[in-house]
């Protein structure tokens, strides 16, 4: 109780602290008068024109979310509902001994018809393999469930391979994917599958939500992965939604399957296999009522390394599809090769830049008392996120998110900072040729995290809404 309540007490300090910031921009920019100086305008115009393109994106972005919906029911009406989809689960595990049974036994709660579950230990060294045996074993003894699971115990090979072996004994459809660490909501099977309106549609994204909220440093992902999400919609409005994360993840098994599977040299097999099935001239969507809980990391040292291995994972994939940039094929989308893909490898190169154009874009703003672009890019941030819980299908989950809005731009540059070191490191192993292996982080486990609402109230909360 001492522990939640000078937790409490750090937070409220940290949040004032934080407020300070924009209180005081607003107080500058309405009692100081403008300098001008034609020397730092020009400096001024260059880091417009230098970010433009960056903001043209989200421009484009944000003018096509708020249509997600609507384009969806006119999906369903051109096309129908594709509700009747056989469904294989495959849930790759290292060392996931504190979690594995609460994510196989959502994954049954979801109670989805045509469903089967494979489990695919990937030579762990915890009690992961004593536990998915006996739960199978005690499974298949007290349930007649038209549901089966499914264990594979495995050597050591890497998540890729775990998830192929799952792929060849699957009898689905279609193939979900959700990391070991993870909470099914109970319609996430049901409404991705819906997704799935035309053959053409081989892969569609889940809406992945941070669980724990115990700590600033998760607090300060959850809002990262809301707002980060929320553009999915529009990428699935133009079919091209090229990061489908492996935390909820759909695919047409035929097309796995003539692909070759997942690739084992890539570490973040899951962004390239999306992208590989874009390159192939495939459509891949976002579910944004699909929700599954993951569990954050806690530390910095976790966060960071996650990060190193999404980053270097990413470019590595740019790197095996770079003929997808600015592609002028039919079979590929203009959207995803002249917009998405480029801006990516763009923003990479922002972000090098960005601890000196914050420095430029500070020291004129100072020097000239022109405080008045900053207040606006508050106001901006601050409404898209409060929009952004507005829409989202959790919004009652993520309302402790709204005292956030108008210093998220500040969370933001923390989250900046944790990405250049990720850029940065690798670029370094990309050029001494170096690869990379998986880190781990200490995991509570989802539903242990004492403020985590338990999942079955959250849905009924969704549903009353």
């Amino acid at each position: 109780m001492k522990k939640s309540f000078t937790a409490h007490v750090q937070y409220v300090v940290i949040l004032c602290l934080l407020y300070t910031v924009p209180v005081a921009v607003v107080y500058m920019s309405s009692t100081t008068e403008y300098v001008p100086s034609e020397e730092m305008d020009g400096i001024r115009l260059a880091i417009i024109l230098l970010l433009a393109p960056i903001f043209v994106k989200y421009v484009i972005q944000l003018c096509a979310a708020p249509f997600y919906s609507l384009v969806g029911r006119i999906r369903e009406e051109a096309m129908g509902v594709a509700s009747d989809l056989t469904v294989s689960v495959l849930i790759p595990a290292w060392n996931e001994e504190v979690g594995i049974l609460k994510t196989v036994q959502s994954v049954l709660d979801t109670q989805y018809k045509n469903l089967e579950v494979i489990v695919i230990n990937d030579g762990s060294t915890d009690a992961t393999d004593e536990i998915m045996a006996g739960f199978v074993r005690d499974y298949g003894l007290r349930n007649h469930s038209a549901t089966v699971v499914k264990y594979l115990s495995l050597p050591n090979g890497g998540k890729a391979i775990a998830l192929n072996q799952g792929v060849m004994i699957a009898k689905g459809e279609i193939i979900v994917t959700i990391d070991a660490d993870c909470v099914m909501d109970r319609k996430a099977i049901a409404n991705i599958v819906k997704q799935f309106t035309d053959k053409d549609v081989a892969a569609v994204a889940g809406n992945v939500i941070i669980g724990n909220r115990c700590k600033h440093i998760e607090v300060m992902q959850q809002l990262e992965y809301l707002y980060g999400f929320f553009f999915k919609r529009a990428d699935s409005i133009f079919n091209s939604v090229y990061i489908v994360g492996g935390a909820a993840a759909a695919y047409r098994k035929n097309v796995l399957v003539d692909l070759g599977g997942f690739d084992p040299r890539i570490i973040t097999e899951d962004i390239e296999m999306s992208t590989r099935i874009l390159a192939s001239g495939y459509k891949s969507r976002y579910a944004a009522d699909a929700v599954v809980y993951t569990e954050g990391p806690a530390s910095w040292l976790g966060l960071c390394n996650q990060r190193l291995r999404w980053k270097f994972g990413r470019l590595l994939t740019f790197i095996k599809h770079k003929t997808l940039f600015f592609s002028a094929e039919k079979r590929h989308n203009p959207y995803l090769t002249l917009l998405l893909l480029p801006l990516a490898v763009y923003a990479e190169l922002a972000l090098l830049l960005e601890p000196l154009l914050l420095a430029i874009f500070y020291g004129y703003m100072i020097y000239t008392n022109d405080y008045f672009p900053l207040v606006l890019f508050i106001t901006f941030i601050s409404l898209v996120i409060a929009l952004q819980i507005a829409f989202d299908p959790m919004s009652r989950f993520h309302r402790n998110l709204l005292i956030l809005a108008p210093v998220a731009w500040i969370i933001f540059y923390i989250i900046d900072i944790v990405e250049f070191q990720a850029l940065c490191r690798s670029l370094k192993r990309l050029f001494k040729r170096e690869e990379l292996k998986w880190q781990t982080w200490v995991r509570v486990g989802l539903l242990n995290h004492s403020s985590i609402e338990p999942v079955a109230q959250l849905e009924v909360a969704a549903e009353s809404r």
